[in-house]
């Protein structure tokens, strides 16, 4: 007898079916026990005698036949509510413990860490069941979206290389090179370019990306993923109109419940935003009590540059006044070309930050493509020759043809995180890290061997010097 899932019950009444699951509660009466059967697509309530005793979580199979549940006895709360199992034959597949931790409720109160020791449990909950389930579907429209629209999916690099980009590298030793590393890609910018440059026009990802960050409610530490897109012979406007499209039918999609409080989206610019607001990220929701509101808007027109501070400790050499705003493949505006050697602080970049209720959850640029106005970036932000060399890859490859390009990558935790109100954006995560960089369920990171070590000739220093 196949497998029949929970809601197929309710087309099966007078059937005799099969259904695997988890004893999602138990209610004994004595000689009468009423089981509710969970599988991935809902809960049915079984109905037995002289039952073998039975733990909740327990996985069950369960054999019996479907029947109209007494009028009185209608559940209006699940879709199988008109519906039980007269059981004929149960059998425990495997028995489940006292669980460490509740697994009703939303879980907001218990311990984090607690419960990501146990998220294996934790994602047994209704709310975190549905986030992931929900991330899917959003992860899902995206990439029908966007082949519907021409565009080609590629996968680009993991191990990379380091480059100088503003956040940390997480380093991966060479076992095949020692003493060279790879580095885990912060974003795959530069590999998105190439593509261009190589014919694409049209690309995108749903990227995996590393930085070595300090944990926020908004941030997890050290990966997340992003919708990675990029495209050719494009103005910021075919940009921003494509963004507003793709987003709008998400919300319509997967969140039917919420509304867009205006459109089309405001464009603000980065002065007035800061002027008016105080930030960069306006939450501009009319009423900011009302849960279904998503307020979304454009930041646009940064500045360029940033005064460089001890903490760019990427750029420059020291002795250089400036860094990139945003990344320093951000494209001048037009407009502002001339002010490069002139004034850089009123130099406007072709920047595009994505806003929604107050977070910045996505950020894009048109890209430089003249590789003189690369280099000029570069000596602004006081690159050295050694520091040059390390984008060699790329002013090789714009000697080649490479269009204009430009796009934006929004977060895909950060996005849902915002739109479902969450209190932090590992709520919307299957295994996020911990604030402390440990990793859920596994006990990562840990130590590596001593044949390990010696396999990548490293050493590890275990004196108290200061860095």
């Amino acid at each position: 007898m196949q497998r029949c899932l929970v809601k197929e019950t309710i087309k099966k009444v007078g059937k005799k079916v099969k259904l695997d699951g988890w004893v999602n509660s138990i209610r004994d009466h004595g000689k009468i026990t009423f089981i509710d059967l969970r599988d991935r697509t809902g809960i049915i309530q079984c109905v037995g005698q002289n039952l073998t005793k039975l733990t909740t979580e327990s996985v069950i199979e369960v054999v019996g036949t479907i029947q109209d549940r007494p009028e009185k006895l209608i559940n209006p709360n699940i879709d199988t509510g008109k519906v039980e199992v007269q059981i004929e034959n149960l059998s425990v597949i495997s028995e489940a413990s006292e669980l460490p931790i509740p697994i009703e409720g939303d879980g907001y109160s218990i311990d984090e860490e607690v419960r990501n020791n146990y998220r294996y449990l934790d994602l047994r909950r209704p709310r975190m069941t549905r986030n992931i389930r929900l991330r899917s579907r959003v992860a899902q429209l995206i990439r029908n979206w966007l082949i519907a629209r021409d565009f080609v999916e590629i996968e680009t690099p993991i191990l990379t290389k380091t480059t100088p980009e503003g956040a940390r590298d997480f380093l991966v030793p060479s076992r095949l090179q020692p003493g060279k590393f790879y580095a885990l890609p912060q974003s795959p910018q530069q590999y998105k370019q190439l593509l261009m440059v190589a014919g694409f026009e049209r690309y995108f990802q749903i990227a995996r990306c590393f930085r070595d960050e300090d944990p926020r409610r908004d941030r997890a530490y050290g990966e997340f993923t992003q919708l990675d897109l990029e495209m050719s012979f494009v103005t910021q406007e075919d940009i921003l109109q494509l963004s507003e499209q793709l987003f709008t039918d998400i919300v319509k999609e997967v969140f039917p419940e919420k509304r867009i409080s205006q459109s089309p989206w405001p464009r603000i610019s980065h002065k007035e935003a800061t002027e008016k607001y105080g930030t960069d990220k306006p939450d501009l929701r009319k009423d900011k009590n009302d849960p279904n509101e998503l307020a979304l808007s454009w930041t646009i027109d940064f500045p360029l540059f940033t005064k460089q501070s001890k903490e760019d400790f990427y750029f420059g050499s020291g002795s250089a006044k400036w860094a990139p705003s945003h990344h320093m493949f951000t494209s001048p505006h037009p407009d502002d070309i001339d002010l490069l050697e002139k004034d850089p602080s009123k130099v406007r970049g072709l920047q595009h930050d994505l806003v929604l209720n107050g977070y910045e959850v996505g950020g894009g640029s048109i890209r430089i493509h003249d590789p003189k106005i690369q280099s000029e970036i570069f000596e602004l932000i006081g690159f050295s020759e050694k520091q040059k060399k390390e984008f060699s890859h790329m002013l090789s490859a714009f000697k080649y043809g490479v269009p204009p390009h430009g796009g934006i990558a929004p977060g895909l935790d950060r996005f849902i995180f915002v739109a479902l109100g969450e209190p932090s954006i590992r709520e919307v995560m299957a295994f996020p890290a911990s604030a402390n960089g440990q990793t859920a369920v596994m006990d990562a990171p840990s130590n590596a061997t001593d044949k390990q070590l010696k396999e990548l000739r490293l050493k590890i220093d275990t004196s108290k010097k200061s860095l």
